[in-house]
């Protein structure tokens, strides 16, 4: 069994991951994360900018591609799915075998996502309009998008959970997959 910061999350040893969400704040660490995890379980990645997004940040899908294209990835027999989307959660929440929240500090994920850079082709303007919403993760109310609502989605989900708030959270739980 593994216990992440010393709260109520865990995985049962022996249980079987095969369709994870990973949520979590800007810059988390969870396309790295179900990277990893995709790797070590030989599953595909989905990551939901690319499905939310158009090509090069060029504006948002028009909600009703995004979605089929989200129903599509979550119709597969397994999958690491990973997101700051709480709507996109919702949606393919009966599908989540394995429910991860990188519960990581404001400031690491700000600092994280400095020394990434702008991914995929975005403006320094775009860059700077992602570190403004980073920073207001835990202040949004009533948003899907959100510390709040992220905690909730944790709280309610049935099955395997894990929270992890730390890089050595993270490396510990990579060491028991």
């Amino acid at each position: 069994m593994f216990e992440a910061h010393q709260q109520s999350t865990l995985i049962e040893a022996g249980q079987e991951m095969d369709r994870i969400f990973i949520v979590g704040n800007g810059g988390s660490g969870k396309s790295w994360l179900a990277g990893q995890l995709a790797h070590k379980l030989q599953i595909p990645a989905v990551h939901l900018d690319d499905l939310h997004w158009l090509p090069n940040f060029a504006g948002e899908r028009p909600r009703d591609e995004r979605d089929r294209l989200v129903t599509q990835a979550a119709g597969n027999s397994s999958w690491v799915m990973e997101g700051i989307y709480g709507s996109i959660l919702r949606q393919v929440m009966t599908r989540v075998t394995t429910l991860i929240w990188l519960d990581v500090s404001d400031d690491e994920c700000i600092s994280n996502l400095l020394q990434r850079g702008q991914t995929g082709g975005g403006t320094v303007e775009q860059f700077e309009e992602l570190l403004e919403y980073t920073r207001g993760y835990r202040l949004r109310k009533n948003h899907m998008n959100s510390f709040d609502a992220h905690q909730r989605f944790f709280e309610e989900h049935p099955l395997q959970k894990v929270r992890l708030s730390s890089r050595s959270d993270v490396a510990t739980f990579l060491a028991t997959i």
